[in-house]
């Protein structure tokens, strides 16, 4: 009877082992708890080299280093039975504490800082723990894994429903999280509320007619005919474009993208204004108010 009981939860063991989802691996300086089955009194714990080797009580030392808890039980049962110390030994490896516990998260969070992280969390739970994004934060964000140093982008979405959709990325003890600040673009002129506005909408995308619309349209004193725009390209330099501003708002033209640092310039009726160059145009950018779209 002892023997079938110990055949079973063998069995058992073995089944658990498969159906976990492991996703933390290990690291130098974490401590480790090793069991095996068919020799309790191979149990020990201890901690991970620098080298990234676990030295055993038998058996020698093994590479776990970047391992799962599971890979890793595999790697010493394989350095058991290559040993002719045990047939088909099974190894159960727990991590008992880890080094990395922590993650950073920098740039446009509310609250930027180092946070503790004992287990793999849903995205979305760690920029709540940060008091989520500031009201100057792009929403194209980069997470750099800490094992492989692999950077990742990942697009926040302000929509409830596409976010909740794309939770499944998950963050690690180690990893970085850093949040740029959002691109602007510059709304100047006679409109109602000229100034700069952060490109923070649900799909970080700005045209026309919404920055248009958001600073509080054309005044009626306003020449939208004679609208111009100002882009940065590549090199620092800008270029002025013709932009057809009240065709777009009747209609007649398709409405367009903005891109980063783009300056809408809409002029006034008198002359004097419809003349400004570029370079007033960059100053006056410069020093605008910047609101949250």
């Amino acid at each position: 009877m002892r023997t079938l009981k110990a055949l079973l939860l063998a069995s058992c063991c073995v089944v658990c082992c498969l159906a976990q989802k492991e996703s933390l691996t290990i690291g130098p300086a974490d401590v480790l708890h090793i069991k095996v089955l068919e020799a309790p009194e191979l149990e020990q714990t201890g901690r991970v080299t620098d080298a990234g080797t676990f030295p055993l009580i038998i058996g020698g030392s093994v590479n776990v280093a970047g391992l799962t808890p599971s890979g890793a039980a595999a790697a010493i049962a394989q350095a058991l039975e290559n040993g002719h110390f045990l047939l088909s030994p099974h190894v159960s490896v727990t991590i008992e504490q880890t080094t990395t516990q922590n993650i950073t998260l920098s740039g446009e969070f509310a609250r930027p800082g180092v946070y503790p992280l004992a287990t793999p969390r849903p995205i979305l739970d760690v920029i709540a723990a940060a008091g989520g994004l500031n009201g100057a934060a792009d929403r194209k964000i980069t997470i750099e894994r800490h094992e492989t140093k692999e950077r990742i982008e990942y697009f926040v979405s302000n929509k409830s429903g596409v976010a909740l959709d794309s939770n499944s990325l998950v963050i690690y003890p180690g990893d970085t999280i850093f949040v740029p600040r959002a691109s602007i673009v510059y709304l100047l002129g006679d409109v109602g509320r000229p100034g700069g506005y952060a490109m923070t909408t649900a799909d970080s995308k700005l045209s026309v007619l919404q920055v248009v619309a958001e600073g509080g349209g054309t005044l009626h004193t306003a020449v939208p005919a004679k609208a111009r725009l100002i882009r940065k390209r590549g090199d620092g330099t800008y270029v002025e474009l013709p932009l057809p501003l009240s065709a777009m708002q009747k209609g007649k033209t398709s409405d367009m993208q903005l891109q980063g640092d783009d300056i809408i310039y809409v002029p006034f009726s008198y002359l004097r204004n419809m003349a400004l160059g570029i370079d007033s145009l960059i100053s006056s950018a410069a020093s605008a108010s910047i609101y949250r779209f």
